[in-house]
């Protein structure tokens, strides 16, 4: 078992968790990633690598995902067979939880194992905040309830470490994507409940509140914006060809095709990952049902509503909301979702598949000096002890 631990910028608070990991369990190998936290705090680092930890060590910061798949990558080459826990550095996860995860991780198959808080007692207001907006939107995209979808403290068996490596991310929105794309990679995911801790309301956090946000909501965001392109794309249609043809119906359904084409495409190139993966024919008809489907819901619940005197246009600005989350969720889950087979559990990576091994990282570590990351070649990456 290994213990990764992404770190930028460290305080005593990781050298206080290593020793206190060490004294729990002698036998536990501890791998930490320096996500580039420059020289200034090199000692922390130096002192983490004397207690016996490997310390991985680059010279520009790329972020947490960046710094996890560096770990990764590490240890599927130097350790193979050995299953890994995750933990944060600025001593969020308590000893006795990492070492639960820990034991649930060899009890399971296939299935990756989340350090869940409860969210009790006195929790940063945006911390609770964030947690809860991620775990309704995760709940809409993939149908599963997970208590605590920004946990840091997160187990993953040996044979997992190829498929973490293919998910994209560089910085925190990686741990997202990690759970949006299990299920379909097939793997479950179970849940350890851990206790709530944040030291001096979270000082230590590297978290940016806005740019992070972004990057964690970017596919919900970026099906938000093209949801409203297909908007004004459908006006627009509508009054063109109101204007053409004086035929209401005319107008409506030709806007609607129009508008419903230009949300397939952007939908299928832009919005979702793996929009390109299925044929253009099934993804295609499958998305015209969909149309078929929601413009009948959209009829239905507007009359619903308007029959026990719902003003009109509260009754459509409800239905929209609702059927926008329909619409995302089904779009996300079966017709743009990973293609059955591309990465499932337990089984090797096809050789065209694209591995997203940060540039820094090479896939045999070797001893040579740092680089700046943009000039650097892959093999200048340096491991102290």
């Amino acid at each position: 078992m290994i213990v990764l631990i992404p770190a930028y910028e460290p305080d005593h608070q990781l050298i206080n968790l290593i020793r206190t990991i060490q004294e729990a369990d002698p036998w536990l190998r501890i791998v930490v990633v320096d996500d580039g936290s420059g020289p200034d705090f090199k000692d922390v680092f130096d002192d983490a690598a004397r207690l016996g930890c490997h310390v991985l060590s680059y010279a520009v910061n790329g972020g947490k995902g960046h710094a996890l798949k560096s770990g990764f990558a590490f240890i599927a080459a130097e350790f193979p067979g050995n299953d890994v826990v995750c933990a944060d550095s600025d001593g969020q996860h308590g000893v006795a939880d990492i070492l639960a995860v820990a034991d649930r991780v060899r009890r399971v198959t296939a299935t990756m194992v989340l350090g869940c808080r409860n969210f009790s007692g006195d929790v940063p207001a945006r911390s609770k905040f964030g947690n809860t907006v991620t775990r309704w939107l995760f709940r809409l995209a993939t149908g599963q309830r997970i208590a605590d979808t920004q946990t840091g403290l997160r187990g993953y068996r040996a044979d997992m470490l190829p498929w973490l490596l293919t998910v994209r991310g560089q910085r925190y929105e990686y741990e997202l994507n990690l759970l949006l794309e299990a299920k379909q990679a097939g793997y479950a995911i179970d849940s350890v409940d851990i206790a709530t801790v944040y030291l001096d309301n979270n000082s230590g956090s590297h978290f940016r509140p806005v740019a992070d946000s972004i990057r964690i909501y970017a596919p919900l965001l970026k099906f938000l914006g093209s949801s409203f392109s297909a908007f004004l794309v459908d006006t627009v249609a509508f009054l063109i060809l109101s204007a053409l043809t004086d035929s209401l119906l005319l107008a409506v359904v030709g806007a609607r095709v129009i508008s419903s084409a230009v949300n397939f495409l952007v939908n299928r190139h832009l919005v979702f990952d793996h929009g390109t993966e299925r044929s253009l024919r099934s993804t295609a008809a499958g998305y015209m049902g969909l149309v078929v489907i929601l413009l009948s819901a959209n009829y239905s619940i507007m009359w619903a509503l308007t029959s026990v005197a719902v003003p009109d246009l509260l009754a459509k600005l409800v239905t929209e909301m609702a059927l926008l989350g329909v619409s995302f969720a089904v779009q996300q889950r079966f017709l743009f979702a990973r293609k059955a087979g591309t990465t499932l559990a337990g089984t090797p990576e096809p050789a065209d598949v694209e591995t997203h091994i940060p540039a820094l990282v090479p896939a045999q570590f070797q001893h040579s000096r740092t680089g700046n990351r943009g000039d650097q070649p892959t093999n200048r990456f340096r491991r102290i002890r």
